[in-house]
């Protein structure tokens, strides 16, 4: 095997073992977390905030296809996702659905 390959299956083999890890602890531990705890909130507006700075990055500095939408009609399909988001009781896959359409036919027709 190359040097190249061998690098990939190392990190493929690391970041396999830190995620299913992580996931047994928590399979472990689920019982006895307190989903109401102060501690479970801080993580909980980490992950909401974390989720948010992702957005905002995409939105405000594109990169790829997306690069081709202007600044507006992405604000625009953020706004319209988010009420979508409430529109089907907080269900990630229609406003998801809808982003990819809308930014579709959008860029295709502007």
């Amino acid at each position: 095997m190359s040097n190249l390959s061998s690098n990939i299956i190392l990190v493929i083999a690391v970041t396999s073992i830190a995620t299913y890890l992580s996931r047994s602890f928590g399979v472990l531990f689920s019982e006895k977390i307190d989903e109401h705890s102060k501690i479970f909130k801080l993580f909980d507006c980490i992950a909401y905030s974390t989720l948010a700075a992702l957005i905002s990055k995409v939105v405000i500095f594109p990169a790829g296809d997306l690069v081709e939408a202007g600044i507006f009609l992405r604000i625009g399909v953020v706004f319209l996702c988010v009420i979508a988001f409430y529109v089907f009781k907080k269900n990630l896959v229609y406003p998801t659905i809808l982003s990819a359409i809308l930014l579709t036919v959008l860029i295709k027709i502007i």
